[in-house]
């Protein structure tokens, strides 16, 4: 076999097809995709591994005649049975997910992949580490948090590497075996780019602390500022109590867009608010607004200082009062700057060459 063309599986998730229905955001899915499908087109042998229904431009889809839990039209039955919630209900998610993993690993017994790349790690590391013949890539997506770290050195297996989405993102656990920093990519001919300012603030994400929305509508509200916020509806007391009451002209929500309209909104805001509460592992939402020209005002945390280049695509502050003090000197951002700064760092075809990279490297 010429070693130079490479048997590549992929696994996201069990739950729902890939693409997910109308209505869904997962990161890590559009992320997986992306390099799959550019890997693919590179010529690589990619079999993704995802429920039926799904479709991607891969080599192959591998479905082992899995429904999807979570359909278009609403959910599988067996989620719906007597006594299904909680840790009843976690154990089906889970099992789901495991069912894909077990096709793939079978696979690889068989000598049918020469890597594996996987995206929900947690379910995946007793598989990786009793099953060493082909390396196994793990994308971290979420915050590498003191549980996490510890699973991952419980599981530690020299056939198993991580990919780290920002190098803030290794601070918690610098010692596990990290095979690269690979910024998440965008596909930027798809993204719409406008050098003139809009008239309102936006907020982009799910709306729940860790992601800061209740902070960015004290900005719109000390400010006076239009605020727009795009992000799938919840329930619950942050919801009703911190954002709710604030609803109107002023501050509107809008829960379900196309990906076409949310470039539409980025494109047509003043600035992007990304007021995060957490280690943001890396932040699809802020180079998805500076492709349009939209620059973005962001707490230090996590992956922001190195996704955005201070007083050129945006600013880096420390509190909601210094996110309102940014606001004021906004006009001084050129737009253009905004787009530069994702097209040489953040693209699609950045990301699929420093996968194609990494992945030869490790079976070469």
């Amino acid at each position: 076999m010429d070693k130079k063309k490479m048997r590549i599986a992929t696994m996201v998730t069990g739950h729902y097809t890939t693409p997910p229905p109308f209505g869904v955001i997962y990161a890590p899915m559009d992320i997986a995709v992306a390099v799959s499908e550019g890997l693919a087109r590179r010529g690589h042998e990619v079999t993704f591994f995802a429920p039926e229904g799904s479709d991607i431009r891969v080599s192959r889809v591998e479905s082992g005649g899995l429904k999807p839990l979570r359909q278009k039209n609403g959910e599988l039955e067996i989620l719906k049975g007597p006594n299904v919630g909680g840790v009843e209900g976690a154990k089906i998610f889970t099992l789901w997910d495991q069912y894909l993993l077990s096709l793939m690993y079978k696979g690889a017994l068989e000598g049918k992949f020469d890597i594996l790349h996987i995206h929900p790690v947690d379910r995946a590391l007793p598989f990786g580490y009793a099953i060493r013949n082909v390396p196994t890539v793990y994308t971290l997506h979420d915050p590498v948090n003191p549980w996490r770290a510890e699973v991952f050195h419980m599981f530690a297996s020299p056939n198993q590497y991580y990919v780290s989405i920002s190098d803030a993102q290794r601070k918690p656990a610098p010692d596990l075996n990290w095979l690269a920093t690979i910024y998440n990519g965008i596909d930027i001919v798809d993204v719409p780019f406008s050098e003139k300012q809009g008239d309102y603030l936006l907020f982009v994400g799910r709306l729940h602390p860790e992601k800061g929305v209740a902070e960015a509508v004290e900005v719109a509200r000390k400010t006076g500022e239009q605020l727009l916020i795009l992000g799938p509806t919840v329930t619950g007391s942050y919801w009703e109590e911190k954002v709710k009451p604030y609803l109107g002209d002023q501050i509107r929500h809008i829960s379900v867009v196309s990906r076409k309209e949310l470039y539409e909104y980025y494109k047509n805001a003043k600035a992007t608010l990304v007021p995060i509460r957490w280690e943001e592992p890396f932040g699809l939402v802020m180079i998805e607004s500076m492709a349009t020209g939209t620059p973005v005002i962001a707490l230090r945390r996590g992956s922001v200082p190195e996704v955005i280049d201070h007083g050129k695509t945006g600013y880096i502050v420390e509190s909601v009062g210094e996110m309102i003090d940014a606001l004021k000197k906004i006009d001084s951002i050129d737009r253009r700057e905004c787009r530069k700064r994702v097209e040489a760092n953040f693209t699609t075809e950045l990301m699929v060459d420093h996968y194609e990279k990494e992945f030869l490297r490790l079976i070469l």
